[in-house]
């Protein structure tokens, strides 16, 4: 199959160092592949899943990847796409935070019997002679080009800014990791997205200098909304992969929340669907909005491929009885989500009074508020409807000793969470 032509129809192909070639190359043998990342966090974000899903579509097109996770790099900091210099972390941090992406990325390429791999780049760079480095790697590269690639450029035309040695020498450790695997592997393509496209040129060239083999580069759009916005932020913060830092529910939500017009490219980078269900939901979103369908395709198959099946059956599930207002039939484990992030919550102590834990948690201006709303019938705790506006919150009627979910009125919920 046309590799480049099956991704370039998925809209994920930006630049290629030789079209023609890199084509022939991957349309003539199994190739090994290789996208790195840098541990800058215990977890990546979801839009590192663009380059993750680049492996696997390789993969399955018979081609084998190796996951760089950088835990070299990672102390050294990439300046692509920054405007000021990234914080330096300690080894220690940097090594917790490998090992925690290593297990991540293993979802996302078969490892079996050498159809893949996962390497670390400290492996090669630990020990490494500089002054070996110098002579060997450095004498390769030109101020003069390393001063134009738009990471360094950037930063060096914008005032007070600058660049460290640190960081401007980024450019020649990645480099160096594509001539170790093109040695150790017989790696001969490195795939990221367009703003690592100055890093990977340098590695081809380096590549070619040292072992004379020809080496390609293959990078895919930034991926961003339609309004601008950078991809994963949200008002709470990043959306993390690690369900740990962003609950499957959570995860789950930001994909639903979808705009109408990101559907269609979205499920294209962020999915492994074919193309007839994709463009029947282009359809739809086009012609029946307010179904939500292509939505819920998105969010059901990122979701699934990220966490698997269970943890989008327990999505799913939270998803209904919220709708519904039946919380009750949700798991302890359930309510462990919201609590981290997929409601509004306030820690109360057992007995407080339900007005008081209104009022506090931003469900009425005031007791005298919060009064009425019960009078009126418009609050109910874990599905039922409260009339006593004398009514406490005691540890022994939460839900698993810890919880009283409290909607006002359809829409507005907030977790009160029983201090232990």
């Amino acid at each position: 199959m046309d590799a480049l032509g099956a991704l370039d129809r998925r809209g994920l192909l930006a630049q290629t160092s030789d079209r023609h070639g890199l084509g022939e190359h991957l349309g003539s043998g199994s190739r090994v592949v290789y996208a790195g990342f840098d541990p800058t966090a215990s977890s990546l974000q979801v839009g590192n899943l663009v380059t993750l899903l680049m492996l696997r579509r390789l993969q399955l097109l018979g081609h084998r990847p190796i996951v760089l996770v950088g835990g070299a790099t990672g102390l050294i900091g990439d300046p692509s796409g920054r405007e000021d210099e990234r914080s330096l972390n300690d080894g220690e941090t940097v090594e917790r935070w490998v090992a925690a992406i290593r297990r991540q990325v293993s979802r996302f390429v078969d490892l079996a019997d050498g159809s893949g791999w996962v390497v670390d780049n400290m492996d090669w760079t630990r020990g490494l002679d500089v002054v070996a480095f110098l002579r060997d790697v450095g004498k390769h590269f030109s101020v003069n080009a390393m001063m134009q690639r738009d990471s360094v450029r950037t930063r060096l035309g914008r005032d007070g800014a600058g660049i460290s040695y640190t960081e401007f020498s980024y450019m020649l450790l990645q480099a160096y990791d594509f001539l170790q695997l093109a040695k150790r592997y017989d790696c001969t393509v490195q795939v990221g997205g367009s703003d690592q496209w100055g890093n990977i040129v340098s590695g081809i060239d380096l590549v070619r200098r040292k072992l004379q083999r020809q080496a390609y580069a293959l990078t895919h759009p930034l991926v961003s909304r339609r309004d601008g916005a950078k991809l994963g932020k949200t008002a709470a913060g990043a959306v993390w992969l690690d369900s740990e830092r962003t609950s499957c529910y959570a995860f789950h939500q930001f994909w639903l929340n979808t705009a109408d017009a990101d559907v269609p490219s979205f499920l294209r980078c962020f999915t492994l669907l074919g193309d007839e269900p994709i463009a029947a939901a282009e359809a739809d979103v086009r012609q029946h909005p307010e179904r939500r369908a292509g939505q819920r395709l998105l969010a059901d198959a990122v979701t699934r491929l990220v966490h698997g099946d269970d943890a989008l059956a327990s999505a799913q599930r939270i998803a209904a009885a919220l709708f519904a207002g039946d919380v009750r039939a949700l798991s302890a484990a359930d309510f462990a989500q919201l609590e981290r992030d997929g409601m509004d919550s306030t820690t109360v102590a057992s007995g407080a009074g339900l007005l008081t834990a209104m009022t506090k948690a931003g469900l009425a201006a005031s007791n005298s508020a919060a009064r009425k709303l019960v009078a009126s019938g418009g609050v109910r705790v874990n599905g039922e409807r409260v009339d006593d506006a004398a009514a406490r919150l005691d540890a022994s009627d939460a839900l698993f000793g810890r919880y009283f979910a409290i909607r006002r009125g359809r829409r507005n919920w907030h977790l009160a969470v029983v201090d232990r």
